[in-house]
Protein backbone atom coordinates (compact mmCIF):
# COMPACT_ATOMS: atom_id res chain seq x y z
CA UNK A 1 0.00 0.00 0.00
CA UNK A 2 2.98 2.30 0.52
CA UNK A 3 3.90 2.13 -3.18
CA UNK A 4 0.39 3.22 -4.18
CA UNK A 5 0.48 6.08 -1.68
CA UNK A 6 3.89 7.26 -2.89
CA UNK A 7 2.72 7.02 -6.50
CA UNK A 8 -0.36 9.10 -5.72
CA UNK A 9 1.74 11.68 -3.88
CA UNK A 10 4.11 12.01 -6.83
CA UNK A 11 1.12 12.28 -9.18
CA UNK A 12 -0.36 14.96 -6.91
CA UNK A 13 2.80 17.07 -6.97
CA UNK A 14 3.34 16.73 -10.73
CA UNK A 15 -0.28 17.50 -11.62
CA UNK A 16 -0.35 20.38 -9.14
CA UNK A 17 2.65 22.03 -10.77
CA UNK A 18 1.31 21.36 -14.26
CA UNK A 19 -2.11 22.70 -13.27
CA UNK A 20 -0.52 25.91 -11.99
CA UNK A 21 1.30 26.34 -15.29
CA UNK A 22 -1.86 25.72 -17.30
CA UNK A 23 -3.86 28.23 -15.27
CA UNK A 24 -1.19 30.87 -15.77
CA UNK A 25 -1.30 30.25 -19.55
CA UNK A 26 -4.98 31.17 -19.78
CA UNK A 27 -5.97 34.48 -21.26
CA UNK A 28 -7.21 37.07 -18.79
CA UNK A 29 -10.92 37.89 -18.90
CA UNK A 30 -10.40 41.54 -18.01
CA UNK A 31 -11.19 43.70 -15.04
CA UNK A 32 -8.62 42.19 -12.73
CA UNK A 33 -4.95 41.98 -11.97
CA UNK A 34 -4.29 40.63 -15.48
CA UNK A 35 -5.05 44.11 -16.87
CA UNK A 36 -2.11 45.50 -14.92
CA UNK A 37 0.29 43.23 -16.77
CA UNK A 38 -1.08 43.82 -20.27
CA UNK A 39 -3.91 41.31 -20.23
CA UNK A 40 -6.47 43.94 -21.12
CA UNK A 41 -4.90 44.79 -24.48
CA UNK A 42 -6.64 42.07 -26.49
CA UNK A 43 -9.50 43.27 -28.67
CA UNK A 44 -11.85 40.30 -28.95
CA UNK A 45 -12.51 39.01 -25.46
CA UNK A 46 -15.74 37.19 -26.30
CA UNK A 47 -14.42 34.93 -29.05
CA UNK A 48 -12.50 31.90 -27.92
CA UNK A 49 -9.84 30.44 -30.18
CA UNK A 50 -9.29 26.73 -30.71
CA UNK A 51 -6.08 26.91 -28.70
CA UNK A 52 -7.88 28.50 -25.76
CA UNK A 53 -10.64 25.87 -25.83
CA UNK A 54 -8.07 23.06 -25.95
CA UNK A 55 -6.14 24.67 -23.09
CA UNK A 56 -9.36 24.78 -21.08
CA UNK A 57 -10.09 21.11 -21.79
CA UNK A 58 -6.58 20.05 -20.81
CA UNK A 59 -6.82 22.13 -17.62
CA UNK A 60 -10.10 20.44 -16.66
CA UNK A 61 -8.67 16.95 -17.28
CA UNK A 62 -5.55 17.69 -15.21
CA UNK A 63 -7.74 19.15 -12.44
CA UNK A 64 -9.79 15.93 -12.39
CA UNK A 65 -6.63 13.82 -12.14
CA UNK A 66 -5.39 16.07 -9.35
CA UNK A 67 -8.71 15.73 -7.48
CA UNK A 68 -8.70 11.96 -7.94
CA UNK A 69 -5.18 11.75 -6.51
CA UNK A 70 -6.30 13.73 -3.45
CA UNK A 71 -9.31 11.45 -2.96
CA UNK A 72 -7.13 8.36 -3.39
CA UNK A 73 -4.67 9.54 -0.74
CA UNK A 74 -7.56 10.36 1.58
CA UNK A 75 -9.10 6.91 1.12
CA UNK A 76 -5.77 5.21 1.77
CA UNK A 77 -5.33 7.23 4.96
CA UNK A 78 -8.89 6.51 6.05
CA UNK A 79 -8.75 2.73 5.63
CA UNK A 80 -5.19 2.11 6.78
Amino acid sequence: MDAVRIGLQVLLVVTGLFLTLLILLHKGKGGGVSDMFGGGLSTSMSSSSVAERNLTRITVVIALVWTTAILGIGLIDRFN
